[in-house]
């Protein structure tokens, strides 16, 4: 029965030939040419995702990526001790990453848009789960490379490893001078790529692929391994610190909004501001509320009640001023009001004015010509002059044209209609 339930988990199922393998896995470790090209567009398209947020582009990017290639490499010449295949593998692997490095912080240094993203601070602070995403997905990396049958696990391996992100944050932390930002994303992209290589060496002993031809020395054997365990503790060291961190973080975030919960919303106080500092010494919360205000009492008996949501070591700070809050939303509502039906009646009054400063010549010449029908076209326009200096004069002046000339009584009873038809008492009336 256990044998039936290993033979399940047995590896040499459906192993591809080790030599074909090993082939394989040299030809991908170059990066010359097509290689390096693609490299660098890769980290084009990554580093373009990161700064707009994207996650879709920034997979797009990690799955045309090839910069699993060198390090697969390394662990298999680990695995073989292989040395000569182990430092053209580092080689390649630092050309990678160089090359990487100067066109992401190129791509961020002329990019306009400099803000930190979400996608960008998530790759500054690597921790523990980093270490075991880059061990578990190198293992199933390398499986697949093992297989007679590929599959498909390849793509989610580069995804799920996350070599491009990390590199481009690198270089986004130098092109705005952020060293906080380069270093934690490079022990990210150092993470990802000691443990994979790692991974390949576990299951590359665990094949039991020979040794290379050149290599007989069980003190070089030796010495191999315990590189390997000093690079792993190493790695794990400070990522744990951070992974303690992150969930010291969690923890008090969780508590902070049980809190926030229960001795606010859950009275029916509407909260309009909320800040949690969970890396200050001592941790804050920090609230402010869109009526409610507390006195001293009350404000004591809260900060008492933090210990039992444990919440030592915490301050609260309640942000109130002596201001009605709500009152004064509502007085600039109706200010903003004022301001909106002043400006109606201004644009009422200019329009008004436009109106008035406007003549209908031809409705005007139709009904001239009812009452004098030698009239044969009129125009009238307002003129302004300046009667001295200081004053600004507008009147109104009509040219018109008849066949034959209009009377001087005919005048004047013109004269009086166009006074009173167009409301105006210093109408001046010119032939042409």
């Amino acid at each position: 029965m256990l044998n039936k339930i290993i033979t399940f988990f047995d590896l040499s199922n459906g192993e591809e030939i080790k030599e074909k393998v090993l082939e394989q896995v040299k030809s991908n470790i170059s990066f010359r040419g097509s290689n390096l090209w693609i490299l660098a567009c890769a980290i084009v398209i990554a580093s373009v995702g990161l700064n707009v947020n994207s996650t879709a582009v920034i997979i797009g990017a990690m799955l045309i990526s090839p910069l699993m290639g060198p390090i697969v490499g390394a662990g298999f010449s680990l695995g073989t001790f292989d040395f000569p295949l182990f430092k053209k593998s580092i080689k390649n692997l630092i050309i990678a990453t160089v090359v990487s490095l100067i066109v992401s912080t190129l791509y961020f240094f002329l990019s306009p848009f400099k803000e930190t993203q979400s996608e960008l601070l998530a790759r500054t602070s690597p921790n523990i789960y980093d270490v075991l995403i880059a061990f578990f997905g190198g293992l199933v990396g390398v499986i697949a490379i093992t297989r007679v049958e590929k599959g498909n696990p390849i793509p989610g391996v580069a995804i799920a490893t996350a070599l491009m992100p990390p590199l481009c944050t690198a270089g986004y932390g130098l092109a705005i001078g952020n060293f906080s930002f380069f270093f934690g994303a490079i022990y990210l992209y150092t993470i990802n790529c000691v443990f994979i290589c790692i991974a390949t060496f576990a299951i590359v002993k665990y094949l039991k692929y020979p040794s290379s031809q050149n290599f007989s020395n069980k003190v070089s054997e030796n010495r191999v391994k315990q590189i390997i365990y000093g690079l792993i503790l190493v790695m794990i060291i400070p990522s744990v610190f951070f992974a303690n961190q992150l969930f010291q973080e969690k923890k008090f975030i969780l508590k902070a909004n049980n809190f926030i919960e229960t001795e606010f919303t859950q009275k029916g106080l509407t909260l309009i501001y909320k800040h949690l500092n969970s890396k200050s010494n001592p941790k804050s919360i920090e609230v402010a509320f869109l009526s409610k205000k507390y006195n001293s009492d009350e404000l004591n008996q809260l900060k008492s009640n933090l210990p039992e949501y444990g919440l030592n070591n915490t301050n609260l700070i309640i942000r109130q001023d002596t201001t009605d809050l709500k009152k004064s939303i509502l007085n600039e509502i109706n200010k903003d009001k004022s301001k909106q039906n002043q400006k109606d009646v201004l644009i009422a009054n200019l329009e008004k004015k436009i109106k008035d400063n406007n003549y209908n010549n031809n409705e005007i010449l139709s009904e001239l010509k009812i009452l004098f029908p030698k009239i044969k076209s009129i125009s009238i326009a307002n003129h302004h002059f300046f009667e001295n200096t200081d004053s600004l004069k507008i009147v109104p002046i009509m040219i018109y044209k008849s066949v034959p000339n209009l009377s001087e009584d005919e005048k004047t009873k013109m004269q009086s209609w166009l006074n009173k038809r167009l409301n105006k008492n210093n109408l001046r009336i010119i032939a042409e």
